[in-house]
């Protein structure tokens, strides 16, 4: 395929193959939800990786608490939807990605959640040109992702549900406490097969958030994906999704070497947290989430300019570019506590003196 990103059930369709046949071979043990195609067992060990019976490598797609995941998944065999609510970036649209790829085969089931969403989009929509001619019928209803994923028991994903707006969030209540959607024009109803579910993300960080109503939170199990704990864990995470979209994006540089990536992930921790890694120096912190996934984007922004403004391989130079973008959001705040960062904190390591010069240019 010539996509730019491929889904998840097509990117990791070896691997979900491999599940499958580890657990046809263990059938006798092996306890499926309705309408999953894996057991939570085998969708844990697909998220978190591990190797398999035969020797198969699964790469993980989600590094942490194991816990968090197995809390995850058994709440989708409920009855109840779940809820990835966390800070920008800590992975939760891609967690949800994974999710519904493993349990469903199909991660395309998406509400897109933004100020502009209306009920329309979660429950079902008109052709108005049909509704015109022949009047309210099943052929001149819209199908949304909601709908279908009900009717064919599979995983709706709903991205940033704090976005919308509270009374069109509330048009889930019946959904996920009746398992039913009722299209009142046609005096009918779309009931939920087995193995449909709703997996939600929201944030609360980020500007134009709308906070859920009790009756909605009810409906959910909340599982908070926090940032990573340690630099080595951030690390690695950055070092597995920057080689990923490298890939993707085809770009003609070296892989960065672990010390950039580590420095890069070490300048976010420390001014995300306020404080220096030793925990000896007390910083200001600017005004950005300062998240894993923009650490991502600063390393393959740099990638891309080592690759077709340099020598390919990827230096201080050409991190600094995107570091300077992703601390200094607002320009008369971020400015004085990323200059302040660079006086008290970068300056002073001796090995970061191409790190200092790199952004005092730009920064300047």
């Amino acid at each position: 395929m010539n996509a730019l990103r491929q889904y998840a059930e097509i990117q990791f369709a070896e691997e979900l193959e491999e599940l499958k046949q580890q657990e046809k071979r263990a059938s006798a043990t092996t306890k499926y939800p309705p309408n999953w195609l894996l057991s939570p067992q085998s969708v844990v060990t697909y998220l978190m990786g591990g190797k398999l019976d035969n020797g198969f490598e699964i790469t993980p797609k989600y590094i942490g608490s194991r816990r968090l995941m197995e809390i995850a998944v058994a709440t989708l065999t409920t009855d109840r939807a779940l809820l990835l609510y966390g800070l920008p970036g800590t992975a939760k649209s891609w967690v949800a990605e994974q999710l519904a790829a493993a349990i469903s085969g199909n991660s395309t089931l998406l509400v897109q959640g933004t100020a502009g969403t209306g009920e329309e989009a979660i429950r079902y929509g008109w052709n108005y040109a049909r509704l015109l001619a022949e009047g309210p019928s099943e052929n001149a209803l819209v199908v949304t992702p909601m709908m279908r994923a009900m009717k064919d028991g599979k995983i709706a994903r709903i991205e940033e549900l704090t976005r919308i707006t509270a009374d069109v969030q509330d048009t889930l209540i019946t959904i996920l406490s009746e398992k039913m959607m009722p299209i009142p024009e046609l005096n009918t109803e779309v009931q939920a097969v087995k193995g449909f579910n709703v997996i939600a993300t929201a944030n609360n960080r980020d500007k134009g958030v709308n906070e859920l109503s009790g009756a909605l939170k009810r409906r959910f199990n909340t599982v908070i994906l926090p940032v990573p704990e340690s630099l080595s864990e951030e690390i690695d995470i950055v070092q597995r999704r920057v080689s990923s979209l490298s890939k993707a994006l085809e770009l003609p540089a070296e892989a960065p070497a672990l010390k950039e990536i580590q420095r890069i992930v070490t300048i976010f921790r420390e001014l995300r947290a306020g404080v220096t890694e030793d925990g000896k120096v007390k910083i200001k912190t600017p005004t950005g989430t300062m998240s894993t996934a923009e650490a991502i984007s600063v390393v393959n922004n740099g990638l891309a300019l080592a690759a077709h403004f340099g020598d390919g391989i990827l230096n201080a130079q050409d991190l600094a570019a995107g570091l300077v973008g992703a601390v200094v959001k607002d320009p008369v705040q971020d400015k004085v506590v990323w200059n302040e960062y660079l006086e008290t904190v970068v300056k002073p390591r001796e090995d970061w003196k191409d790190v200092y010069r790199a952004c005092k240019e730009i920064t300047l």
